[in-house]
Parts: C-alpha cells; structure tokens; sequence
C-alpha cells in the first residue's frame, strides 16, 4: 500500500472507528468481544484497501465485514463461553434509572435472539440500513431480510413482554 492509501486508510478508520465498535457491541453484547471484532475488521479492511476504497458505499462494505467477522467467530467452538460483565461483589446502588433498566432489558432481549435474526436487527434498525442494504450485507434476499426483521421484532416482543425475575438467567 502507498503511503496516500494508507493516509485515506487511516482517515477512515480514525472517522469510523465508534460507529463500528458501537455496532459490534450490539451484535455481541460484550465490549471486549467487540473491541477484538473491530480489530478483525479493521485488520481485513487494510488487506484489502483498494478493493474497499472501490465500492460504492464504503460503510456498507465496512459493516458487512463487521457482520461477516462476528458470525465468523459465533461458529468457533472456544467462542461459546460465556463472559459475565457483573463481579461477585457488586454493590446495589438502589434502583436504577428507568431509562437504564429499559436499556438493559432491551440489550438482554437482543442477546437472546439467534445470530442471524440479531444482526438483521441490528443492520435495519441500529444501522437504519435498508431491506436491500442488509440482504446485500448479509448475503441473503430481500424477502430472507423481512421474514427475519418480523420474527426478530415478534421474539422481542415476547421477550419484552415476559415478567422478569430476580436472580434469573435470561439467557
């Protein structure tokens, strides 16, 4: 890579590196998770720079490598444990903010729907992608993207819906 592609490689990855590391909380729920997605990403925009540069929407192709590289990683078996965010110590400061238990319940609810629904999810309503935008990111048709946008949307509801107990794993 010369160094004026490496310069615009850098300026786009300094411009879009929040965007990309929000998303890919969203998909895997767990920071550290997302923080090593967006290095895989950044990783495979870098090898592949010029054909990136190339496409027509530049953070299309970004997020879909994003979306391609956690799928990637939920199929590797040493993925499949679970990390705990909340340490055995943990001090009950009262209640919560109702705006933050919302926010919460929601993150929890996402995190319960299987990895293809959640990253439609994502795409169409966190990305505000279109129907067209996500089947294109994700490989599937337009009619997979809305089939998977209703299920996902319903799920979330029942989820949502459902009395909450205390001390209970959701997941």
């Amino acid at each position: 890579m010369n160094r004026a592609d490496e310069d615009e490689y850098r300026q786009f990855v300094a411009a879009r590196l929040e965007p990309l590391r929000r998303t890919a909380y969203l998909l895997c729920r767990n920071w550290h998770t997302a923080d090593d997605l967006v290095s895989i990403t950044i990783g495979k925009l870098y090898r592949h720079w010029r054909r990136v540069r190339a496409a027509d929407n530049v953070d299309a192709y970004a997020r879909g490598v994003l979306t391609h590289s956690w799928l990637d990683e939920r199929r590797r078996p040493w993925r499949r444990e679970k990390a705990v965010d909340e340490l055995p110590e943990r001090v009950d400061l009262n209640l919560p903010d109702p705006s933050m238990a919302d926010r919460a319940m929601l993150l929890e609810s996402l995190g319960q729907l299987p990895a293809r629904r959640r990253a439609v999810i994502v795409l169409r309503f966190y990305c505000d992608l279109s129907v067209e935008e996500t089947a294109q990111i994700l490989g599937i048709t337009t009619g997979t993207v809305k089939s998977q946008t209703a299920r996902g949307l319903e799920a979330l509801r029942l989820l949502l819906a459902r009395p909450t107990t205390t001390g209970g794993d959701m997941s």
